[in-house]
C-alpha cells in the first residue's frame, strides 16, 4: 500500500478529489479528507451540531455531504490551525492517537499520522501548514500499482504543487508548521487563496 497526498486550496477541488477517487475504485474506508473551516462555511446550514472543538481532538456530529466518505464529515479543532471539518482513516488516526490530549495533541496527530503513513516529515509540516491557510489535504491509500493514476487524479484537480507551495512559503520566512501560533482569520484565508490564485480564476 501507498499514501498518495494531495493539497487543495479550494475545498470544492477537494471535494471533486474525493468523489473521482471513489469512483476509480478506491473503497471509502481508505480515502481521507481534512479542510480549514474557520468561515463555518461547511456547518452554516446545520442545527445543533456538536463539535469536538472543546476538547481540542474529538471528532464531532457528522455534517453532511454529497455521499460516500463525504457524509461522514465531522468537526474538530487543530491548535494553530483552528476549526477544520475532517472524515476517513487520517482523521480517525489523528484523534485516536491523542485521545484526551491537551492542545497540542491534534496537531502532532495529524503529522503523526501522515508520517506514520509514509508522508516526508516535511510533507506533512507543509500540509499542516497548508490546511492552516485555509487548504483542504485528501490523502488515499492505495495499491502500489494504482499509485500513479491515482496520483494523476488528485493533480487533475487543481492539487497543489508541494515543491512550489513549500518555495513560496520559504520566501515568506516559513520553515515548519507552528500550533503555538494563532489560526488564520477568515478574511486571512481568502487573501492567501487569492495569493495562489492564477489570474484566470480571480
Amino acid at each position: 500500500m501507498k499514501t498518495i497526498t494531495g493539497l487543495f486550496d479550494d475545498y470544492n477541488d477537494a471535494s471533486s478529489a474525493v468523489s473521482a477517487l471513489e469512483a476509480a475504485g478506491i473503497p471509502s474506508t481508505d480515502i481521507s479528507i481534512v479542510s480549514n473551516n474557520a468561515d463555518d462555511g461547511h456547518v452554516s446550514n446545520q442545527s445543533g451540531t456538536a463539535t469536538g472543538a472543546e476538547s481540542g481532538a474529538g471528532l464531532g456530529a457528522v455534517v453532511g455531504g454529497a455521499g460516500g466518505l463525504l457524509t461522514g464529515l465531522g468537526i474538530m479543532a487543530i491548535p494553530g490551525v483552528g476549526p477544520v471539518v475532517a472524515a476517513g482513516w487520517l482523521a480517525a488516526t489523528a484523534v485516536g492517537a491523542v485521545a484526551g490530549a491537551v492542545a497540542g495533541g491534534a496537531a502532532g496527530g495529524l503529522i503523526g499520522a501522515l508520517t506514520d503513513s509514509g508522508v516526508s516529515e516535511e510533507d506533512a509540516h507543509l500540509y499542516a501548514e497548508g490546511i492552516r491557510r485555509g487548504g483542504s489535504l485528501v490523502t488515499a491509500r492505495v495499491d502500489d500499482a494504482f499509485a500513479t493514476e491515482a496520483e494523476a487524479i488528485l493533480k487533475g484537480l487543481n492539487w497543489v504543487d508541494p515543491v512550489e507551495r513549500r518555495a513560496a512559503y520559504n520566501e515568506q520566512g516559513w520553515t515548519e508548521f507552528d500550533d503555538t501560533l494563532d489560526p488564520y482569520a477568515p478574511d486571512q484565508i481568502d487573501q492567501e487563496r487569492k495569493r495562489y490564485r492564477s489570474p484566470a480564476n480571480l
